[in-house]
């Protein structure tokens, strides 16, 4: 993983930038991962990159919503 030599304060936590990780979740690309980060975060995305746990949540996020979809659930 390539870590980016900017930093940002998050919360009174200092996070690294990092280049986006391989999803974990089988199905799921990096494509669909990106497009949902970036419409989650688009208003983050002006001002600083996205963080390791930025790429985690949306990757959940997606998940569920993808499940959800299956069911039937309208969110």
């Amino acid at each position: 993983m390539l870590y980016q030599v900017s930093r940002m304060k998050t919360k009174g936590k200092t996070s690294k930038a990092v280049e986006q990780p391989k999803p974990v979740t089988p199905g799921v690309t990096r494509g669909m991962v990106r497009e949902h980060a970036y419409h989650l975060y688009r208003d983050k995305l002006s001002e600083h990159p996205l963080t390791l746990e930025d790429w985690v949540l949306a990757e959940k996020d997606l998940v569920a919503t993808m499940e959800a979809e299956e069911e039937g659930v309208a969110i």
